[in-house]
């Protein structure tokens, strides 16, 4: 990724396509006009520039697909979007009302070095005060424990590819589970299970969530996940 700074519009556009479209769904241009609340002819223009910076893959008529780098980029800003409303509820006491719109105009100005230390002081939410899954982090690290063990962030280095967490698969999968994050009690509880960086994970899904449980396959072992173990186990896409 270019470290040239992303416009703040640019991002916006990111943002709402990953909302809309996490797991590789398309979007829309009707969809992405209303959330953004600007005209379809402006949003093909945009699509068609964001599409020549490889964020996206745009097809006319029907509507756009996040590309590697596009979901990279949209998963960071969503990322610092969820967590700072996330302190702004929980820490500021900010009215509810007024919590989106206070994120959104901090977001991109906020750097992953505070973005780290909000998520450290916040201990590792995963759920935004809307009860959207907050993003894993893009730094290298198994786990929130060998965050906290390395004090220089200047040594901190970037994941090289992009993860979603099991209650975010909205389709078939299969993939590497390769970062798991939570308080040292969580990750006792899902190591219990046998689950670790490093297993294969399947995912089919056929309305398969039943009281708030995933049913998976983990190194051929069937499982059924809570939720709150589903939001926290991430595996490579």
């Amino acid at each position: 990724m270019s470290e040239d700074k992303i416009s703040d519009n640019i991002e916006e556009y990111l943002e709402v396509l990953y909302r809309n479209g996490s797991n590789g769904e398309q979007v829309s241009t009707t969809q992405l006009s209303k959330d953004l609340g600007i005209a379809p002819g402006s949003v093909t223009q945009m699509l068609k520039k964001l599409e020549n910076l490889g964020y996206i893959t745009y097809t006319p008529y029907k509507g756009a697909v996040l590309t590697d780098e596009g979901m990279k980029i949209a998963q960071k800003i969503t990322r610092k979007h969820r967590i700072l409303e996330k302190f702004l509820t929980d820490i500021l006491k900010i009215k509810e009302e007024n919590v989106h719109e206070q994120a959104c105009e901090m977001e991109h100005t906020l750097s992953d070095e505070a973005e780290r230390a909000l998520c450290t002081m916040l201990r590792n939410p995963d759920l935004c005060p809307d009860n959207n899954i907050i993003p894993a982090c893009d730094f290298d690290f198994d786990s929130c424990q060998q965050c906290y063990s390395q004090d220089d962030f200047d040594q901190i280095i970037n994941r090289k590819f992009n993860l979603l967490s099991i209650s975010e698969l909205t389709s078939d999968a299969q993939g590497t589970i390769s970062f798991i994050r939570g308080s040292n009690e969580l990750l006792d509880d899902i190591s219990a299970e046998g689950i670790k960086v490093g297993s294969t994970l399947k995912y089919e899904f056929n309305d398969n969530r039943v009281s708030n449980h995933y049913l998976v396959s983990i190194d051929d072992k069937e499982l059924n996940i809570p939720l709150e173990m589903a939001n926290n186990i991430f595996i490579r896409i």
